[in-house]
């Protein structure tokens, strides 16, 4: 597999392949690599994403002194080695193996420490691990749209009742839905975004259009709780119609042929690197990493570091028209009053859904980096 090519990407930012790294040949972007000597900050892109989704934040980075590290991570893009079997091995996609990934590019990047780890959306989930376990090695932590709110516990005292069947009871309501992370895991929901009727690129266009600050019903509110009725209120590219599949869901929001030449911080150019790599990759990928969520198989090893909080210097940035932040009800503030001892501000963005930094890379890169000089 060969690198992305120099003409896709932003003048400084270069993208190479780095073999045998936790048995990975792990593609990547970087900018600020010709200095030696300089600060590393990694970034951890979501889904369905690519280390491309940080195309207008390394150049940034490197323009104020720091090497900028983009893996595309384990399942995506063209990093090659994982396995896209539905019934494959899913061990590898568990997020200490993930974070293991993570330290293996910041070490072959020639870097002991990392000034930061930066995670967006999915990306957040392996950036939160790598600060609580490796405080020692990333020094700072920026989560982007997706809170933490603590590792999962270990219950103390008498074992609580068995919870409700949210599942059971969202497929109950007068309008039959279903959360979209365990459709995720489901085996057809490959190929129904991959084989999709209308293509993945334009899949992927009104994806990226739903969760968007483009699309002007994203006007999030805090949820009073994990129920059906309240779960409900989210959009449907969270909450599904039971009968759909994701490229149905989007296609009800395909944003007019004006609005696609309108848009600046996707062009059609840039969305077909996407596309491209998604249509050659599938998404099973990405999928796997909600499978090992929604299962809860790896949660032993995370339970493990029950009650430890994140204690390096933290901040959060988010779309104000992002739901992300509220998809977990109570998230937010348990990243805020328990799971981060040193988070002091949390960032919503005007103007930006759930792609902030695509959406508004401006003001993205000025958090960033207000951040990075002053804790």
């Amino acid at each position: 597999m060969d690198p992305l090519p120099a003409s896709v990407l932003p003048a400084g930012v270069r993208a190479r392949i780095v073999p045998g790294i936790n048995g990975l040949d792990i593609h990547l972007l970087e900018a600020g690599h010709e200095t030696p000597g300089r600060p590393a900050v990694l970034l951890l892109h979501g889904f369905p994403e690519i280390a491309y989704s940080w195309r207008k934040i390394l150049p940034a980075l490197a323009a104020a002194g720091y090497h900028a590290i983009a893996p595309d991570q384990r399942g995506y893009g063209r990093t090659t080695g994982w396995d896209a079997d539905y019934d494959g091995d899913l061990t590898g996609f568990r997020f200490m193996n993930l974070l293991r990934d993570a330290i293996g590019v910041l070490f072959a990047s020639g870097h002991r420490t990392a000034e930061a780890v930066v995670g967006h959306d999915f990306g957040a989930s392996v950036a939160a691990y790598a600060a609580l376990v490796r405080g020692d090695i990333f020094k700072r932590m920026v989560l982007m749209s997706a809170p933490f709110g603590g590792p999962p516990s270990v219950p103390f005292g008498p074992l609580p009742a068995k919870a409700p069947d949210i599942h059971a009871a969202l497929s109950a309501l007068p309008r039959p839905r279903k959360h979209y992370q365990w459709y995720y895991s489901t085996r057809p929901a490959n190929e129904n975004m991959w084989r999709a009727k209308q293509g993945v690129h334009d899949f992927l266009r009104a994806y990226y259009h739903h969760k968007s600050a483009d699309w002007k019903a994203n006007q999030p509110f805090e949820l009073k709780g994990w129920t059906a009725e309240e779960l409900a209120k989210m959009p449907t590219y969270y909450i599904m119609d039971l009968a759909d599949g994701m490229a149905e869901t989007v296609a009800k929001e395909m944003p007019s042929a004006a609005e696609i030449a309108g848009n600046k911080w996707l062009t059609e150019a840039e969305l077909k690197v996407y596309s491209d790599e998604y249509q050659r990759n599938g998404f099973q990928g990405g999928l796997n990493w909600y499978r090992v969520r929604t299962t809860g198989r790896t949660n032993g090893e995370l339970e493990v570091f029950t009650g430890r909080t994140v204690d390096v210097p933290s901040t959060f940035i988010s779309g104000k028209s992002d739901w992300g932040i509220y998809q977990t009800p109570g998230a937010i503030a348990r990243m805020q009053k328990a799971a981060c001892t040193k988070m002091k501000e949390i960032h919503l963005i005007d103007g930006a859904g759930h792609w902030v930094q695509q959406e508004q890379p401006d003001e993205v890169n000025r958090l960033l980096l207000q951040f990075l000089k002053t804790s």
